[in-house]
């Protein structure tokens, strides 16, 4: 097919995730004609693979913790969770991997659907390949939008594929829970199928390499909380372990450590990280390396490419999916901008055009329990940044909220404060229940608001929220 027999758009997006329907319905609703390509499912890894799921398995084990805390229901709680039946919810919440109600909002916005695998063929052109074997050119007048997200990274041990592990996706998608799961790593995707799979009836062995511990992109307390109600819950967590071969020896998954201690399970996963999903989308085409993350400004313009634009995973700024939606409304927003010819965009600080929260204030919630939730800067991160900063620190168990919410309450909240802007830079919590409260944190971090002004943002009593009224006076008391 010549570029005389394309089909020409305004906008063309590749890839169809949260992230892709976020910046095909943006420029959609600024009246440019736009295309979506998309070689899977409509919705994307979030909706099949990851965050759905992931967290229809999570919310009957953390129901559960929770009522096991309450007298009244704890000794009704003691019984295990019947598995069949959370499978069953969590296959509702993945619409039984079909995609036909994702399909019907695509059509609604009037965004054209491409099924297949859509490549880079130069500059503003996108070639289809559909599962059919025809092949279709989509030209863009003023944009493409890679939205292709990215997948799991798996070591390079010998033998691997043969021993078919399991990635993020098939931890989350099993039709059973299996005898024995050795689960390999210490980052979000780990602990928490490490939490769930154990609660459904596994075995889990839990290998970390190194010794930093669990979540140590979060405050150190958040590993250690959860390492530790992991292990209550009777995970084997072995920190400081690596892997140095895997064997299946039959129906049995062999791993041997770098102390030479054999692990045998029935299963084996590996949470170990991302790569971005850019081996086969044409990048060389346009001067750019295969299977490379993409580097962009804030209004998530592929640096040197004034019509190319990444936007999620892709990009490597924060590998989440409600940040990827934020991107790609800044990013449907400087797309509409430039194709309007609007002189000047609003790209500064927090600007319309600017996703400046990547840097500031991402939020993230660890659905363990406990539960852990983070948003902005550390404190290590944050002096590392050379701010002037003081974390103040409260045990959550002494707010009367959380002693209510359940007996025996463990939990710490951290506030990062900013000692010459007097405004807050980062916030964890770590605790049953906290997931819900990281949004009030986000707003004070993303909207910088002095600290003076949030000791008249009132908390209600008695809730667990009440622990910003016990960090503020732990602050001005020091």
């Amino acid at each position: 097919m010549t570029q005389s027999d394309s089909i020409a758009y305004d906008v063309v997006v590749i890839g169809a995730g949260p992230v892709g329907e976020n910046v095909a319905d943006r420029t959609r609703a600024a009246g440019l004609s736009t295309a979506i390509v998309e070689s899977e499912l409509v919705g994307g890894e979030c909706s099949y693979w990851a965050c759905m799921p992931s967290k229809a398995l999570l919310r009957p084990v953390l129901a559960r913790a929770d009522a096991r805390r309450l007298p009244g229901l704890s000794q009704s709680a003691g019984d295990p969770l019947d598995a069949a039946a959370v499978l069953a919810r969590r296959d509702e919440f993945t619409s039984h991997w079909k995609d036909d109600g994702q399909v019907q909002w695509v059509e609604g916005i009037e965004v054209d659907l491409y099924r297949g695998q859509g490549r880079l063929a130069g500059p503003r052109t996108v070639e289809v390949a559909a599962p059919d074997g025809t092949r279709r050119v989509l030209t863009a007048r003023h944009a493409v939008a890679v939205c292709t997200g990215s997948g799991a990274a798996l070591p390079g041990l010998p033998g691997l594929a043969e021993v078919r592990p399991w990635t993020s996706r098939e931890a989350t998608s099993a039709k059973s829970a299996p005898g024995r799961l050795i689960v390999v790593g210490g980052g979000v995707v780990a602990v928490e199928m490490a939490t769930a799979w154990q609660a459904l009836g596994s075995r889990v062995t839990l290998l970390v390499r190194g010794d930093g511990g669990l979540l140590t992109r979060m405050e150190p307390f958040a590993g250690e909380l959860v390492a530790e109600a992991l292990t209550d819950a009777g995970v084997d967590l072995r920190t400081g372990t690596s892997v140095e071969s895997v064997t299946r020896e039959g129906g049995t998954v062999v791993a041997v450590t770098d102390t030479g201690d054999r692990v045998e399970a029935d299963e084996i996963l590996f949470a170990t990280g991302r790569v971005p999903r850019t081996d086969d989308i044409g990048l060389d085409t346009v001067g750019l390396e295969p299977g490379s993350w993409l580097t962009v400004d804030d209004s998530l313009r592929v640096e040197g490419h004034d019509w190319l634009y990444a936007v999620g995973d892709v990009n490597h700024r924060a590998l989440l999916t409600h940040q990827g939606k934020y991107q790609a409304r800044v990013a449907g927003a400087a797309i509409a901008a430039r194709a309007c010819g609007v002189p000047e965009l609003d790209s500064g600080p927090w600007g319309a055009h600017a996703a400046t929260a990547d840097h500031d204030a991402v939020p993230q919630v660890v659905f363990t329990d406990p539960e852990a939730a983070s948003v902005g800067l550390t404190l290590a991160e944050a002096e590392q940044a050379g701010h002037r900063v003081r974390a103040v620190d409260v045990d959550l168990a002494t707010v009367a909220g959380a002693s209510l919410y359940g007996d025996g309450y463990k939990g710490r909240a951290r506030m990062v404060v900013d000692l010459e802007d007097e405004i807050v830079r980062g916030v964890t919590f770590v605790g049953p229940g906290v997931g819900e409260m990281i949004h009030s944190a986000t707003v004070a971090v993303a909207g910088q608001v002095p600290i003076g002004r949030l000791w008249h943002a009132v908390p209600s009593y008695p809730t667990i929220s009440e622990v910003w009224l016990r960090l503020l006076e732990a602050y001005r008391d020091n």
